[in-house]
């Protein structure tokens, strides 16, 4: 069997998805529950790396099994296995070519920034907290450049291993939610810290420190340097993969 699971989590604790030794991660620890279920050594594929931080709605993740279980039977068994950060929200029987990194579609991000003066204990690893105002219908304006297919060398970190740095944007907004401003990009795929620099460099243009103008020629520009510096984690969320 094939199997599927939707998995939200808190990244705080952990050193991100991907497997590390000596340091926990949201892999292994999936990997350790599900065998332990099983009974055998289990490895999964997860649609993304998520890194150290970085929380999830909507992780999805692909393993096989030989033994049949209801998607209820192993959804209940492998939260009790689990810690409370990680939770298994679907478990779905799919066909067995299915890849959860492979065949993702599309990848959507939300990043959360909690805007005023004072920080919140109910935000606190959730939001990124700015206390000074924004303009935020110039950071509205700014990220409207960014919709499309387009080199994003100017958003993406060193020692990213990705092939080609063009990525195609579907939909991109930053909306109220709260007390909270919400950002949130779709697109076929994402470089890496690709979200957290866009971030740190819109929240220049939020603060004054850079025009509409200039945000929009980073990406003619393709050069790293030139654009702001990452934003923490702690903000970012993996929301959903569409397959």
């Amino acid at each position: 069997m094939n199997i599927k699971l939707i998995v939200e989590y808190d990244g705080t604790r952990y050193h991100g998805w991907q497997t590390q030794p000596n340091t926990a991660t949201i892999q292994e620890t999936l990997e350790k529950a599900i065998s332990t279920f099983l009974g055998t050594p289990t490895k999964v594929t997860g649609s993304g790396r998520t890194d150290a931080g970085v929380h999830a709605l909507g992780q999805v993740v692909n393993f096989h099994c030989e033994r049949e279980y209801t998607p209820h039977r192993m959804r209940r068994a492998l939260n009790a296995l689990t810690p409370e950060d990680i939770t298994i929200k679907e478990v779905e029987v799919v066909p067995e070519e299915f890849d959860a990194r492979r065949d993702g579609r599309c990848r959507v991000y939300e990043y959360w920034i909690l805007n005023r003066p004072t920080a919140s204990p109910f935000y606190l690893n959730r939001a990124l907290h700015v206390h000074e105002p924004l303009d935020v219908a110039a950071m509205q304006h700014a990220i409207e450049c960014l919709v499309g297919k387009h080199d994003f060398s100017s958003f993406r970190a060193a020692g990213c291993d990705a092939l080609s740095p063009v990525r195609e944007v579907y939909q991109i907004s930053l909306k109220k939610r709260g007390e909270l401003w919400v950002f949130r990009i779709e697109a076929t795929a994402f470089l890496r810290h690709m979200v957290r620099n866009i971030i740190g460099t819109l929240l220049e243009v939020g603060r004054g420190a850079r025009t509409v103008e200039n945000f929009s020629r980073l990406l003619v520009n393709r050069d790293r340097t030139q654009a702001g510096p990452t934003a923490t984690p702690q903000g970012l969320y993996l929301v959903e993969v569409r397959y």
